[in-house]
């Protein structure tokens, strides 16, 4: 049934091997995510809107990265459950892909869920289209249902894995307004990270 597909063992990274989608998400809250140019993330009932268009980027077995397709920017949630967004594809920046029993698909961490019941932590809109906290996001709610609205199948190349809170070098980066010394929280807070020097 399930044919396995051979991995070539030449280490080819300039060229894409990895087919993803180019997608809009849209949630069962009535709006579609989108990622405002400073990296800030929220809703839109606007479906035409380029902010809403996103690279899913297959990095494991059910496993995407969520990356803004005007951006470049990665969907990451962090160990307190904020969701902001990295330059850099950090551990933070993996999600599991699940299909819900409805036919909507959530988004978890794969690196964060409660302590004490396991359950895990989900990408998730409120009722006003603003993100949730990851750790207050149930399963079952239409705050984390979303359907993913595929506009074209794209192949990427696999994002480089990064440590958490390792920055960009600066040669020849220009700074944007989301540089990677600061993280973009929900409603846009700037929350600085310690630099490593």
């Amino acid at each position: 049934m399930g044919g396995r597909r051979g991995r070539t063992t030449t280490n080819r990274n300039s060229d894409p091997q990895l087919k993803g989608i180019v997608t809009r998400l849209y949630c069962r809250q009535g709006y579609y995510l989108q990622m405002h140019p400073d990296g800030s993330l929220d809703g839109t009932k606007d479906d035409s809107s380029n902010s809403t268009l996103f690279n899913l980027i297959p990095v494991g077995l059910r496993v995407v990265a969520i990356q803004g397709v005007k951006t470049g920017l990665y969907i990451a949630l962090n160990g307190e459950g904020f969701l902001y967004t990295s330059e850099l594809f950090t551990p933070e920046c993996k999600f599991k892909e699940s299909v819900f029993e409805n036919y909507y698909v959530i988004y978890s961490s794969m690196l964060y869920r409660q302590q004490e019941s396991g359950r895990a932590w989900f990408l998730g809109l409120n009722k006003e289209g603003q993100v949730m906290k990851g750790n207050r996001v149930k399963k079952t709610k239409p705050a984390a249902h979303f359907l993913p609205k595929p506009l074209e199948v794209a192949m990427y190349r696999e994002p480089s894995l990064h440590d958490i809170g390792e920055t960009v070098p600066k040669a020849g980066v220009t700074p944007s307004k989301s540089t990677s010394a600061s993280a973009i929280m929900n409603g846009g807070k700037p929350v600085n990270k310690s630099k490593t020097t």
